[in-house]
């Protein structure tokens, strides 16, 4: 053997080389793909492909409900037939008083019933005076006098409201005056004792139903939230 055939390949054209070249380029390319797919993950099987949105959409969803905008305000109607007279009093009362809810109203005027028809028949009629107009508190006062001089006291004890319905609604465009009629079903013991301490009237241990139509009045927009009654009936 010749001594050229001997001699080494210098270490500089051994990194030079082509095929050198290409193995490290493969285990670079290996690595880059390797790295992709953990970071990446990997499909199996059939996926369907993304469809694309053909426009913007206009729907507002909330939640999983769908919100249509100018629908029937439930708050009204489900209280008073659609198209009423007394539905179109009470959105425009909701125009002059955009946080007016019928709904809270009825339940505040739920807890009146209760405390207005205790504070007559117990004679407390100071407590109760706020929340009735003039006419009102003048007869109640003047019932609650002609028991004293007669020397009766009545007792009674609040068991509960069994029914309640907003039966009619107004609003007077000029002063701004809303007024809703309650018809209440209540229930409660009721007696009246002379002087002796007989009772003379009812009985204590029997619960009574008392039918009531209450009207609530109030200037809508004004800083008092309070309603007052303004007339009663049955």
């Amino acid at each position: 053997m010749s001594d050229q055939s001997k001699r080494s390949v210098p270490e500089g054209d051994l990194m030079n080389s082509p095929i050198l070249q290409l193995l490290v380029l493969a285990g670079i390319a290996v690595f880059l793909i390797l790295r992709l797919r953990s970071v990446l993950g990997t499909r199996d099987g059939f996926e369907k492909p993304p469809v694309p949105r053909s426009g913007p959409t206009t729907t507002d969803t909330r939640g999983n409900f769908e919100v249509i905008e100018g629908g029937p305000d439930h708050d009204i109607i489900d209280h008073v037939p659609e198209n009423s007279p007394a539905a179109g009093a009470l959105a425009r009362m909701k125009q002059l008083e955009p946080s007016f809810s019928v709904s809270e109203f009825l339940s505040g005027a739920r807890g009146a019933y209760e405390m207005i028809l205790m504070g007559f028949e117990k004679g407390e009629m100071a407590d109760i005076k706020p929340f009735l107009s003039n006419e009102v508190y003048e007869s109640f006062a003047y019932v609650v006098n002609e028991r004293e001089a007669k020397g009766l006291t009545v007792e009674a004890d609040f068991v509960g409201v069994k029914e309640l319905q907003l039966v009619d609604a107004e609003l007077d465009e000029a002063t701004r005056e809303g007024e809703l009629t309650v018809r209440f079903v209540g229930q409660l013991t009721f007696a009246v004792r002379d002087r002796a301490g007989e009772v003379i009237e009812g009985d204590p241990k029997a619960v009574k139903t008392q039918r009531d139509v209450w009207t609530f009045a109030r200037n809508m927009g004004s800083d008092d939230p309070n309603w007052q009654l303004v007339a009663t009936g049955e």
